[in-house]
């Protein structure tokens, strides 16, 4: 299915690694240019080339100078902007044991640059009549434990979709959200490296997921972000997808009964 996504200039926050780098495969593999704004510019800049076509833009994200300095050089190398796809943040465990301040440095890691970004490319978006998609995580709806920092801004960034679509359906922007829930991306994969017994939680984790029992893929997720990018989801707006096997809204007791 041709997406007519063309020389689409879309920015892909945190897009070198995990989900972020599917999508930035996905949309080049659709002929749009992925502009990957980030801490991992050498890796970003690798995939790119492999890709075949993009743009990289090291940002420090936590920085509302960074970030407008990364609005201002999309447009002054591509001239336009087409979407931003908020894939950036880190669930870095900040828990209510833990100081205030911690937990608005979380915020300040997670949501804050959802906003700022956006702020700065409104009038390009506005033009364009472009879209905004939030990655947000499971963790909005099922909690985690351990995780108020995270769990606070991916709830906020849920909320956003709803607010954005509603504020600017006048412009025609679209705004929609896809919710992971098991993917093994790197930061995932390094997580649970520190757990006694990686494999049996991997294989406990599978065993929740109604469809198939395995973790969904970057890919996947990049796939699902992709058609909501296109227009041929043109009246799609303030939507929260869950691309995720099932796990979220069916009973994740399903795996370990047996159905007639």
């Amino acid at each position: 299915m041709d997406l007519n996504l063309t020389d689409k200039v879309v920015i892909i926050t945190g897009g070198a690694k995990g989900i972020g780098a599917g999508c930035t495969e996905v949309f080049a593999a659709e002929g749009a240019i992925p502009v990957i704004v980030g801490r991992s510019p050498d890796v970003g800049r690798e995939l790119i080339e492999q890709c075949g076509r993009g743009h990289v833009i090291e940002a420090e994200l936590t920085s509302e100078e960074a970030c407008k300095n990364a609005i201002e050089e999309t447009l002054e190398k591509f001239g336009k902007i087409d979407g931003i796809v908020h894939n950036a943040g880190i669930n870095d465990g900040v828990s209510l044991r833990q100081k205030p301040e911690d937990f608005m440095a979380s915020l300040q890691k997670n949501i804050f640059h959802v906003f700022t970004l956006t702020h700065y490319a409104l009038d390009a978006l506005i033009e364009s009549k472009g879209f905004i998609i939030n990655i947000s995580s499971k963790v909005a709806d099922t909690g985690q434990g351990a995780t108020s920092g995270y769990a606070a801004s991916k709830g906020a960034m849920n909320s956003l979709t709803r607010e954005w679509a509603l504020d600017l359906a006048k412009h025609s922007i679209r705004v929609n959200t896809v919710v992971p829930a098991e993917v093994m991306t790197p930061l995932y994969e390094n997580w649970v490296k520190t757990l006694d017994d990686p494999q049996k939680f991997i294989d406990e984790a599978c065993a929740r997921i109604p469809f198939e029992h395995r973790m969904t893929t970057a890919h996947e997720i990049a796939n699902a972000v992709a058609f909501l990018a296109s227009d041929k989801s043109a009246h799609t707006t303030g939507q929260i997808i869950y691309p995720d096997g099932g796990y979220v809204h069916l009973d994740r007791a399903y795996g370990t009964v047996e159905k007639g």
